[in-house]
């Protein structure tokens, strides 16, 4: 049985690639703040409460996985959201590396991807002022610090514009560094199909160290 080391997986994103795992017969170790936020049981899993603002804290966490999942985010409502992402991704990325594990997925965002040549959707004004602190302290991660890293296999797994609750319909369609949009030049994704191509990556990798990105 493979073993995912699941980083945030009591959130929006980070539950629904908890369940998509567990459909799969996928061992599962959820770190979490708060382990009562996870109302499910299953044998495949181990929820864990830790901090992962420490490499080191991670690197014992994470030791023996097949890969690391992070989901992280400190919270959209956080008023420190830019830095503390600045601050835990480095952290998460060491620990990892630390530890051993060869692959590293990570849900991103997409703000950085492109919307036309040299604009950026971070540029295009469509992202609220109440989270662009969180959107460009995730993108500058990305941007600065793993398009430069040599040393593990990572994926930085962009959603569409606007990922929602809805079906596990496999419909969408898979990109590199544009933004995804529909007839209409919409920009939609479920997270429940995110899921399902985040868990077909780890089972069948198909990027390394690039980003890619889903959409309809």
């Amino acid at each position: 049985m493979k073993k995912i080391v699941l980083i945030g997986a009591s959130g929006f994103v980070g539950s629904a690639i908890l369940n998509e795992a567990l459909d799969r017969g996928l061992e599962v170790v959820a770190i979490v703040r708060n382990p009562d936020k996870i109302g499910i049981t299953n044998s495949s899993l181990t929820k864990v409460k830790a901090d992962v603002s420490s490499a080191l804290e991670i690197a014992k966490l994470v030791k023996g996985a097949d890969a690391v999942i992070s989901a992280y985010n400190p919270g959209w409502n956080n008023p420190d959201m830019y830095n503390e992402t600045l601050r835990v991704y480095p952290e998460i990325l060491k620990g990892v590396k630390d530890a051993g594990v060869k692959r590293l997925l990570i849900v991103g965002g997409a703000g950085t991807l492109f919307v036309a040549p040299g604009k950026r959707v971070i540029d295009s004004g469509a992202i609220p002022e109440a989270i662009m602190g969180g959107v460009k302290s995730l993108g500058e991660f990305y941007l600065h610090t793993l398009t430069k890293e040599k040393e593990i296999d990572w994926v930085f797994f962009s959603p569409a514009g606007h990922i929602f609750p809805g079906e596990r319909t496999t419909t969408y369609r898979l990109g590199k560094d544009d933004l995804i949009v529909d007839a209409k030049g919409e920009s939609n994704i479920s997270v429940q199909d995110y899921a399902k191509a985040m868990i077909d990556e780890f089972e069948k990798p198909q990027h390394h160290q690039e980003r890619f990105t889903i959409g309809y």
